[in-house]
This record gives structure tokens, sequence and C-alpha cells, in this order.
């Protein structure tokens, strides 16, 4: 038996600690609330005015136990007010704007979606932990793909043509004079379909390997007409058709290739001679340390579930994580022999490279 002595528990640092369990706990279970409240269009409804749970259920056409349960659980969380005097639940302005607005920059209930999408493979990627497999990001819950699109589209939406594109060294005259771009692992094609609305004289063309994604990117531009500017074709990052392409871009994505040098090549060999590559990243610093902090946190999880499996199931298995930093980028976009690369912008949530032959 050990006779190693016990350390002393501080009691105000457990207790601290159980607090901090219970802000996660109910994080975790929240999500689910969010997903619920944003599928069935609670928060749509609310925005319009402070309402009853019953007169929210008359307008949302469900059941009243249900939405005072819910409701409570959101005003507990702070994502709806509640007024004790009159009995009734209301959206914030700034509630409404996060929660209700799909083309506000801050909506966040597909963050949510995403987040209980990757949860679902906790069984395959605990095992993935002994056996060292990987898991493609095809064979994910479609939580992951909606979810995903929901999630990325917001800052796309609020950056990509606004400030982005305009810190590419002449990338943005070209565009509007007409250019040949290829947005490559565009998933359900947010981006693609942001750039073919702001650049009407340009050509794009979305690839993706999932072919699940590449159907939902041809249905949202056949919703949002754009049917007849966009393409998308089903192809791998590194297999790619066509050639001399004036500006390649790669939204949130290089991280998650098994071979990113290998598509990184790719790239290059289908740029014109003055192209241009943007690479769009998580926002990550190079030492994990700094990365130590609420945003880390949300991208080390989910690069957890989801990028370092999708990496790890395919040829070469490199592995980034989405907390790479700039240095290990660099080190991927050289070594395919670009010879320019810089760092042209950065969000909380992103950082954008530029990458030229």
């Amino acid at each position: 038996m050990s006779t190693a002595p016990v350390p002393a528990l501080d009691m105000n640092k457990l207790n601290a600690f159980i607090g901090q369990f219970v802000g996660d706990l109910g994080a975790a279970v929240h999500a689910g609330m969010v997903v619920i409240g944003e599928k069935l269009g609670l928060y749509k409804a609310l925005a319009a005015g402070p309402m009853t749970p019953g007169e929210l259920a008359a307008k949302t056409r469900t059941d009243e136990r249900y939405l005072r349960e819910w409701l409570s659980s959101q005003a507990a969380g702070g994502y709806v007010t509640y007024d004790e005097k009159s009995k009734k639940f209301s959206l914030s302005t700034e509630q409404a704007f996060a929660l209700a607005n799909e083309d506000s920059p801050a909506y966040i209930p597909g963050a949510f979606e995403l987040a209980l999408g990757s949860l679902a493979a906790v069984p395959r990627i605990a095992e993935a932990f002994r056996s060292g497999a990987g898991m493609g990001w095809h064979e994910h819950h479609e939580g992951v793909f909606h979810g995903c699109e929901k999630f990325f589209r917001p800052g796309y939406a609020a950056n990509l043509v606004s400030s982005w594109i305009p810190s590419l060294d002449g990338v943005q005259a070209k565009l509007e004079a007409g250019a040949k771009v290829a947005d490559v692992g565009c998933g359900k094609g947010a981006s693609t379909l942001l750039m073919a609305k702001a650049y009407p004289k340009s050509q794009f063309i979305g690839f993706d390997y999932h072919d699940k994604s590449i159907e939902g990117a041809r249905e949202s531009a056949k919703r949002q007409g754009l049917a007849d500017c966009v393409q998308f074709e089903v192809a791998a990052a590194a297999a790619y058709p066509g050639k001399d392409y004036d500006f390649v871009a790669v939204f949130d994505c290089l991280h998650d290739m098994g071979d990113p040098v290998g598509a990184a090549k790719h790239v290059r060999q289908s740029l014109s001679k003055d192209g241009t590559w943007m690479i769009v990243e998580p926002f990550a610093n190079d030492e994990m340390k700094d990365n130590l902090n609420p945003v880390g946190r949300v991208y080390y999880s989910f690069s957890t579930l989801l990028c370092t499996p999708c990496s790890r199931s395919q040829e070469v298995a490199l592995c980034l994580g989405a907390q790479a930093g700039e240095a290990r980028i660099r080190d991927v976009v050289t070594a395919a022999g670009f010879t320019r690369f810089r760092r042209a912008n950065e969000t909380p949530f992103n950082i954008v490279y530029e990458a030229r032959p």
C-alpha cells in the first residue's frame, strides 16, 4: 500500500472549479436548446416582441408546456430576457441580432448545430484514441455539414468582400474586371456564393470532395439565383481540374487535409503566373501556451473531433490541427514552392494568408 501523503484540498480552489463545471455542464446541454430554438423558429418569433409561453406556442404551433421549460432554460442562460411583472419573454436587440437574424455577422446558432453534430462522433473518436484510426469528414453526422456552413457564413459575410479580399495585392481589381476563381474545399458553397454575388464579371468554380456538400451548394446557388454564375464540382484539393486560375481560395480546411503540402503544390500548378492563393485558417498563435484561451478551447475541441481525425483518415496524415499557427502554415506553403507568403488580415476567429508563386 502506498504511503505517499495525500495533498490537502484547497476548498476555495475546489469550489471555484466546481463552479466552472456547473457553467460548462449548463453550456453543454444548452447547445441542444439553441438548436431546438433555431430549428423551430422560436428565436425569430420572439424577435417580434414580448410573449407569454402560450402566445409563443400559438405563433409557432408548438406545445406550450415544452415551451415554458425551454424559455426558462433560455432565460437562465441569458439567451432570452424574462420580465417578472408581465410574465413575458423577449429578446433584447443584441440577443435578436445574434439569434434571430441569419444575415447578421454575429449569428451563432450554427455553431451549436456544429457542436452537436461533432459530439455524435464521440464513441468512434474515443476508440480512435486507442487505434489511431481516422474518420473522414464525410462520415460525420449531417449536423456537422449544416452547422459548419451556418457557423462560418456570418464571418465570411462580414469580412470576405469588405476587408479580406481588399487586403490582398491586386486581387479585388482582378475580380471586379473578371477573373477565373477556384474555391477549394468549398463545402456547401457559402464562400463561393458570397464572392459570386460581389464580383459578377468573374467566373467561380467551387470544389469539394464531399458529394453531399456539393449537392447542397448547387441547391443554394439555385435558391439565390446564381446557378448560371457559379459551378460546383466534386473534386479533391490535390486533384481539382483547371489551369491558369487568377485566384484560388481555401477557407478553413487546409489544416483538415491529410497532405496539405501536396494540395498546396496542386494549387501552385493551377495558378496563373501572377495568381494569388488566399488561405483562411482558424485564428491561432504559434505557441500552444498562447492559445490556451476561450477561442483556443473551441478550436482545439473541434480539432479533436473533426480536423485531426479527418487528416488521419487520408494519405500522409500530417494532422496540422485547427490551431496550427502561422509558422506551420508558412512551412506548408513554402514547401510547395511558393516564394511569397504573408499574413494579410485577421479577425478574432480567423487569419487570412496571401501566397504567391
